[in-house]
């Protein structure tokens, strides 16, 4: 269960400082500003000045030559668009690509360590939206930039956004906007393919049993990925993470989906308090692999085509 309750802490932390946009961090604090994202300039010279999801505006005098990501899916784009060589530095968390796990440790998600990011020397820093504004000063104060990353997003079209940021910050455009379209040729190929489907109520695990019921709800982005995998997320008219018990039973999904990892399948099938569940009876508990699920970078559509195969397996004989 420690999987669980670290997951939890994140999630959390990530619910309090979206909640906690007016004090001034890197949070999304509404739709607006996530749509206002932008850099403006998109040529290759330099200097660039750009406009981060949090509204401030950064001057990057030069092509960044050492960064440090703070965010797993900052770490995750900056490898998919060719650039994970300018890589110094990445959190505990940030463990995709394989070759993430040989940049660096700067510590935590939640609270970098940040002598040890001086240390690195880096010109950039790709902050989340866990990065404390004490945090954000320091580094600022040691010249150093810091750009604020999309990594709580709602809509592709807010991931779509983030990763033409990085590839227009980063020198490298050419690439991201050829991942972008890959993507969205990925989403388009599926949808169509499930034009006709059913919608059968299912129901997404994060964390059950003595953890607490916690699920993705209508306000978190994996509820549109399962709408989009034609599913019925039966939490969608809920808010946050945490689910009851009592509404889970009540609802009784056609199909439950949990992590492939830790015996999640096993623990949640065998534990007495699910047992009444029709897709316990059923055997139609699914696992998947969450990695490409939680983290709102280029890994997404892979979450997506696992949810569809998950719901409509049909599609793919």
């Amino acid at each position: 269960m420690k999987f669980f309750n670290r997951f939890l802490y994140l999630l959390l932390c990530i619910s309090i400082t979206l909640s906690l946009a007016s004090c001034g961090n890197y949070s999304n604090s509404n739709k607006k500003n996530t749509n206002e994202t932008k850099i403006e300039e998109k040529a290759s010279t330099y200097p660039k000045k750009i406009k981060d999801f949090s509204g401030k505006e950064i001057t990057l005098e030069k092509e960044p030559q050492k960064v440090v990501s703070l965010a797993p899916s900052a770490t995750e784009t900056v490898f998919a668009i060719g650039k994970g060589n300018l890589l110094v530095g990445r959190t505990n968390y940030c463990k995709y690509p394989d070759e993430a796990t040989k940049i660096t440790s700067i510590g935590k998600l939640e609270q970098p360590n940040i002598e040890k990011i001086l240390e690195l020397q880096p010109d950039l820093v790709l902050a989340s939206s866990l990065t404390k504004p004490e945090v954000i000063k320091k580094l600022e104060n040691a010249n150093i930039k810091v750009i604020g990353v999309l990594d709580s997003a709602m809509t592709f079209d807010d991931v779509y956004k983030n990763i033409s940021n990085f590839g227009i910050a980063l020198n490298a455009q050419t690439e991201s906007d050829e991942l972008i379209k890959n993507m969205k040729n990925k989403v388009n190929n599926l949808s169509n393919k499930l034009k006709n489907s059913k919608k059968p109520s299912v129901y997404y695990v994060i964390s059950y049993g003595k953890s607490g019921d916690f699920t993705a709800t209508g306000d978190t982005f994996i509820s549109e990925l399962i709408s989009i995998a034609s599913g019925n997320n039966i939490a969608k008219d809920s808010k946050g993470w945490n689910y009851s018990k009592e509404q889970l039973l009540a609802k009784d999904p056609d199909i439950i989906i949990v992590s492939k990892y830790m015996n999640t399948k096993k623990g949640f099938m065998n534990d007495p308090a699910y047992k009444s569940l029709k897709a316990v009876k059923e055997n139609k508990v699914f696992e998947i692999d969450n990695n490409n699920l939680d983290i709102p970078g280029p890994r997404l559509t892979n979450g997506l085509e696992d949810l569809v195969r998950t719901i409509h397996p049909e599609i793919f004989k």
